[in-house]
């Protein structure tokens, strides 16, 4: 019986990589649509797993919750991002001169006018996806054990 591949050592690396990417890619889409398009939370969730299992790491709660955990990581840097690049639009600065300015206070404010419940609710439904998605995987057989 052939034994189970390690966790992979760039698995986090990866996951990291990935997380900024999608933090970068949500940026650019909210900024172009001028929505904060909580739709991509999912998504991204299911990309983050899809990072994990790509790394080998096996179904279960370990892997469930560094998926949490990236997802969390890209939901509050997508939203900073989002505020801090339409402030510093409209103060005729790039969104990372922008980001440097902007407060926690300022940034926590516009993120809480700038997400309705709909929003909450995908943000929800992000964390949920990579929790179950996290979890759920091949089992062997019965037979196999």
């Amino acid at each position: 019986m052939p034994s189970a591949p390690a966790r992979r050592w760039y698995a986090l690396p990866l996951l990291a990589l990935g997380a900024a990417g999608a933090a970068a890619a949500w940026l650019l889409l909210a900024l172009a649509l001028d929505r904060q398009c909580a739709w991509l939370a999912p998504l991204v969730a299911l990309d983050m797993v899809l990072l994990l299992r790509l790394a080998h790491w096996r179904a279960g709660w370990i892997r469930a919750g560094w998926a949490l955990l990236a997802t969390v990581m890209v939901i509050a840097a997508a939203n900073v991002l989002i505020a801090a690049g339409q402030i510093g639009a409209s103060l005729g600065l790039h969104t990372l001169e922008s980001v440097r300015l902007i407060g926690p206070h300022y940034a926590w404010l516009l993120i809480g006018l700038a997400n309705r419940p709909i929003d909450l609710l995908l943000y929800g439904v992000g964390l949920l996806v990579a929790v179950v998605s996290g979890l759920s995987g091949r089992r062997p057989a019965p037979s196999a054990r």
